[in-house]
Parts: C-alpha cells; sequence; structure tokens
C-alpha cells in the first residue's frame, strides 16, 4: 500500500498557484456523477480545517521561523480550497449544494463506521449517521416545495430519501454532547483518521450552514438552516471530542497532513472525471511536501519520528464512497431511539424522567409547531398530500413508513417499543 513517507517531496514553493490555475473549470450539475461532488466537498471540508488549524497553531507559536513555515504551507492549503470549492459552478443554488452535502454526510459516515475498528467511534459514527440521514429529507422536501426539484435528479438514487431519527429529535443538552477522547497511542491509524475526517466534514457543513443558512429567500427555508446549523454544532462537538486532546501541536499538524494525503490519494484512484482527477493529483504532490516538512518539524522542535506517531506510515484501505443503503438501513431499524447520555448513548425509553435530554427537548422544542423541521414537512404534506422520498422498500422503521403524518415523538420521548423489519 501507498507510504506517503517514502515519496521524494518536491520544494513546497513549486506548489504556489497563479490565478488561472486556481480558478478550476467547473462541474456540470446535471452531469456530474455524486461521488465526484461528493469528494470535492469532503476535500474543501478537509482543506478549510487544515487552514483553521494552522492559523490556531499559529497564535500558539512563539517561534516566528515555525510560524513562517506554517503561513507558507497554509497559503497553498488556501489556495487549494479556493480551488475545490470553485468547481461548483454558477447555477447550482445553496440548497442543491446542501443536497450533496448531506449526501456526503449519509455515505461517509456509513463507509467510515463500517472500517471502523473502535467499538466506541463506530457507535458514535452509527449514531449520527441518522441524523444527517434525516438531514437530508428535510433539505429535499424543502427543494420539492420550493424549487419543484427532486433531489433524487441531484444523487441520482446513490442515496435514499426518507426519515431517519427525527430531526426535532436530535436537540440534546450540550452536557450530553461531549464524547471520551481516544488515547491515540493505542489507537488504530484508521481511527485516528476516520476521526479527523468526519470532524473536519462536519464543520465545512455547519460552517456552511452557518454562512449561507441566512441568504435563503423565505423565512421557513431560512429557519430550516438555523435549526440544522445547531445539529451540525452538536455534531461537531461530539467528534472533536473524540480527538486525544493530548496531542501537541506538532504531533497534531504531521496527522492533518497525512490525513490529506490519505483523501487524495483514494480519490486519485477512484475518481472518474479526468478534469477533478488531474487536481487530486496535483494535491497529493503539495501534501506529501506538507507532511514532510510537519516530520521535520516533529523531529526538530519534539526530537520525535514520524513514526511514533504514525506507525508504519502506509495508508489502511482506501476510503471509496459507495452504495450503503442496506447499512443504513439496519443502523435505522436498530438506533432510532438512541440518544446520548454523558459520553454514553442510551435509548430514550431508558433515560429517567428527569434527564437532561428531557429538560433540553422542553427548553427548545416545547412549542413544535415553530420546530422548522417539522414544519417543512407538514407543510410540504399540505401541499403536495404527502412528503417527499424514494426508498427501496418499506421504510425500516414501521412508524416512520406514514407519508402523510411527520412522526415528531420517535427518538425524543418515551413509547412502546419501535416494531421494525
Amino acid at each position: 500500500m501507498f507510504n506517503p513517507f517514502e515519496e521524494k517531496p518536491k520544494q513546497i514553493e513549486n506548489f504556489l498557484m497563479d490565478w488561472k490555475t486556481i480558478y478550476p473549470k467547473s462541474y456540470c450539475k446535471n452531469e456530474v456523477d455524486p461521488y465526484t461532488k461528493t469528494r470535492i466537498i469532503l476535500m474543501n471540508g478537509i482543506e478549510a480545517e487544515a487552514s483553521m488549524f494552522s492559523h490556531q497553531f499559529h497564535r500558539h507559536c512563539t517561534d516566528n521561523d515555525v510560524r513562517r513555515d506554517l503561513a507558507m504551507m497554509r497559503r497553498i492549503e488556501q489556495m487549494q480550497q479556493k480551488q475545490i470549492n470553485w468547481l461548483k459552478p454558477i447555477d447550482e443554488t445553496p440548497l442543491e449544494t446542501t443536497i450533496g452535502y448531506e449526501h456526503v454526510a449519509v455515505d461517509l459516515t456509513a463507509w467510515l463506521a463500517q472500517n471502523e475498528p473502535d467499538p466506541y467511534v463506530k457507535q458514535t459514527l452509527d449514531f449520527i449517521l441518522l441524523e444527517d440521514f434525516d438531514h437530508l429529507y428535510r433539505y429535499a422536501n424543502l427543494l420539492d416545495m420550493d424549487s419543484n426539484i427532486q433531489a433524487n435528479n441531484l444523487v441520482k438514487n446513490y442515496v435514499e430519501i426518507i426519515p431517519g431519527r427525527p430531526t426535532i429529535a436530535h436537540h440534546r443538552h450540550p452536557y450530553d454532547t461531549v464524547s471520551r477522547y481516544v488515547d491515540f497511542k493505542k489507537a488504530d491509524i484508521r481511527t485516528k483518521l476516520n476521526i479527523f475526517i468526519i470532524t473536519a466534514g462536519e464543520q465545512q457543513t455547519m460552517n456552511f450552514y452557518n454562512n449561507i443558512g441566512n441568504t435563503y429567500y423565505n423565512d421557513l427555508g431560512r429557519q430550516l438552516y438555523l435549526e440544522i446549523a445547531l445539529v451540525e454544532e452538536e455534531h461537531v462537538t461530539q467528534y472533536g471530542s473524540l480527538i486525544d486532546p493530548r496531542l501537541t501541536w506538532f504531533e497534531s499538524l504531521l496527522l492533518h497532513e497525512y490525513t490529506e494525503c490519505y483523501l487524495y490519494y483514494s480519490f486519485y484512484e477512484s475518481e472518474v472525471d479526468s478534469n477533478v482527477k488531474s487536481i487530486w493529483e496535483m494535491h497529493l504532490g503539495a501534501e506529501i511536501a506538507h507532511l514532510h516538512k510537519a516530520a521535520e518539524l516533529l523531529q526538530k522542535h519534539e526530537n520525535k519520528s514520524w513514526c511514533e506517531v504514525i506507525p508504519g506510515g502506509q495508508f489502511p484501505n482506501l476510503l471509496l464512497f459507495h452504495d450503503t443503503r442496506e447499512y443504513v438501513r439496519k443502523v435505522l431499524s436498530q438506533m432510532v431511539e438512541i440518544t446520548a447520555d454523558k459520553e454514553d448513548l442510551k435509548n430514550v425509553n431508558d433515560l429517567p424522567e428527569n434527564h437532561t435530554f428531557f429538560w433540553f427537548q422542553n427548553k427548545v422544542n416545547h412549542d413544535i409547531n415553530s420546530v422548522a423541521s417539522h414544519v417543512v414537512i407538514d407543510k410540504h404534506n399540505t401541499l403536495k398530500g404527502e412528503d417527499y422520498r424514494v426508498e427501496l422498500a418499506p421504510h425500516p422503521v414501521e412508524s416512520l413508513r406514514n407519508r402523510k403524518e411527520d412522526n415528531t415523538s420517535i427518538g425524543r420521548s418515551k413509547q412502546k417499543k419501535v416494531v421494525s423489519i
């Protein structure tokens, strides 16, 4: 398997771009393979995370030589991020892009969960998977209602559009969004990669909704973005708290660069669009150079070899977007009523009446008719007679099969045992 530490890097300065190079040829929104689009969205988030981390490192570093090295790498990361983000075409609306963001969240999280060796991390991925899956359903109904565009034309049957754990049930007390951190000295490299990848991806989704949500042209859409952006804050907190806080700045820099190398190599191997594939190849070269610089800084300032942080250096199984619909159905049937209890996950029916989850639900959701994620479905049903969904078979959870009424109690309040298949 590919080992980026064994590659001979080019000079970092070689990867600075001129304006013609930075501004790419955009994809065609009606022809692009949905997985090309998911790769673009994810790498935009990965590059944004790399830049934000570098800024924080810069602000906590007293050595100006190190800060100059960070500034050089960060400038290239920013150029890469702009080149990737501007692959989005002019005629793709923010809501159409949003469908892509939630498609990324579903298939990425499902793939990571299926390739995660740590049971606690896997459980966290499965738990949040059902929430991003429901966000896709809510946004798809808004798209159908406001623009008469069917989201399935964008995702092309790669993912189902059906209710997950209803968004109204996602709102949890902040205390219940903090996970146990993973010991990175003992963790498998797949676990480290998975945590870094999913945290960056969710963070980009949160930032995207924060920035474009208030530009939607009607109040209901603005309210839906606001609500789901706050759920994404929960997700970023929950995933981010899995990262070992004992990592040094230089160790974390090395892991960030290794993660980028891993993803660019993975996507270069699976990309079907020749234009985008060439971008992945170019950026892989840049990240290999950054990785070697990070290893050099780690050795110089902490007297540590890169292999103390990333033993061996070889990539694990490459990340490959593929059909995860059956896996999502399985998780839905098993975890739709699960919520968080501080660092653990529990069935909502097993929580005491005075639990923080119920207190917080009453605080923010006491008026169900003010909860945008519910109102979107309710209004769609009124206008079109039923919700918008695309499904392989009847919903795996019987109480979520009714297409004329939005379920606002499952996963949120105590009820009789859910019947599933």
